[in-house]
């Protein structure tokens, strides 16, 4: 059920800032002790301690905005997903597509060993960001000469992961806008590359890093493609807190790593190959309302979102309404200051993450054709060739 987005951000934002500090003391604590003794084990008790605060964004999709998540792939490929690390790359439909992909790696027992390639401002974000610092996100400066070694600084850290994980890599570089799709097509037409019409043209130096460094002990790459459907508004955080219901489609293809060329310039066309993929499967999607003939697979709403959000805010309520008893904060003017003060506090934390999450915040575009400016962004395309899955 739709409610105003505003009557629903503040008593959010206050058990999400409480809960999130809360799992950022405990991940800073076993990042100390534990983690100089035994890495694996810090990031097995590390996995545990994020999903807590993850699986309340997961509660925020499934239960309270009820947003559906269909997923479309082989019965083989279905059964195999969390019990493998894997390289997942797709296309940036959506302010939430990284939300889209917490999902399925919750529902296929992998949350916690989640990571992804992201923009380093990201790790400044509160709690969520550093969170992910906890848990081996890599984070980049959007400068290849020192991208390049971050990056495989990143993945040779994976080597020894100990459980599954899932590394996602937007290669796009930026989220689906019908202005940077017309940047995307001015550089395709310049560059004679096939014109896309609902993707962006990936940045592939990333994408072959990763496959360079990881082949040898990650076994496969999960090529997503995300629709949104036509008939409703794309889905965004501030939707979401409205509990707005939309629907996202999402095709996973399982290809092996071993098949994927090994040449810098193989693997760059394969990547750009797979883009032209998509977009054909997007295309008639659009146009003639057929997604994928791959099989629907169903994928439970699991009730253990809403468990960890109701002890959370029985814990929240409790640890505020004692605090307010032990402290007489509200008897005096002084004390509701102090907590008109902290409701602003909360209030522009989140402001804070919604607009992070925003497309119009990320790489902008939409300059005129002359102005020299466009030409550097479209330069940017070839030399450039950085992606992030938040801005």
């Amino acid at each position: 059920m739709a409610v105003p987005a505003s009557l629903v951000i503040l008593p959010i934002g206050i058990l999400f800032l409480f809960s999130g500090l809360i799992v950022n003391i405990f991940q800073a604590f076993f990042f100390v002790l534990v983690r100089p003794l035994s890495k694996n084990m810090y990031r097995r008790i590390n996995k545990v301690i994020a999903e807590l605060l993850w699986l309340e964004l997961i509660w925020l999709i499934d239960w309270w905005a009820a947003i559906e998540v269909e997923v479309h792939t082989d019965a083989e490929t279905f059964r195999l997903l969390g019990k493998e690390h894997a390289l997942v790359i797709s296309n940036h439909r959506s302010d939430i597509d990284w939300l889209v992909g917490w999902v399925l790696a919750q529902r296929s027992g992998c949350l916690g060993s989640s990571l992804a390639i992201i923009k380093n401002e990201a790790k400044f974000l509160p709690i969520i960001g550093w969170s992910m610092w906890f848990c081996d996100y890599v984070f980049l400066e959007r400068n290849w000469a020192k991208d390049e070694s971050i990056l495989k600084s990143g993945f040779q850290r994976l080597e020894d992961f100990p459980m599954p994980f899932w590394l996602a890599l937007f290669v796009e570089g930026t989220r689906f806008t019908q202005q940077k799709l017309a940047v995307a097509q001015h550089y395709a037409t310049a560059r004679g590359l096939p014109v896309p019409k609902n993707v962006l043209i990936p940045r592939t130096k990333g994408f072959v890093s990763a496959v360079s460094h990881m082949r040898s002990f990650v076994p496969a790459i999960y090529d997503c493609t995300v629709a949104i459907p036509t008939n409703q508004s794309p889905p965004t955080l501030l939707r979401m807190f409205g509990g707005k219901p939309s629907v996202v489609k999402v095709q996973i293809t399982r290809h092996l790593m071993h098949e994927i060329p090994e040449t810098e310039d193989g693997m760059a066309q394969w990547c750009r190959d797979v883009f032209v993929t998509k977009d054909a499967l997007l295309e008639k999607y659009f146009t003639k309302g057929k997604f994928t003939d791959l099989e629907h697979q169903k994928i439970n709403r699991p009730k253990k979102s809403l468990i960890v959000v109701t002890c959370w805010s029985c814990l929240v309520v409790y640890g505020i309404v004692k605090l307010i008893q032990w402290s007489s904060l509200l008897s005096s003017w002084q004390g509701i200051t102090y907590f008109g003060a902290f409701l602003v506090l909360v209030t522009f934390t989140m402001q804070i993450l919604i607009q992070s999450s925003e497309s119009e915040r990320s790489t902008p575009v939409g300059l005129p054709s002359q102005d020299p400016m466009r030409q550097a962004f479209i330069q940017n395309y070839a030399e450039n060739q950085i992606f992030d899955n938040t801005s």
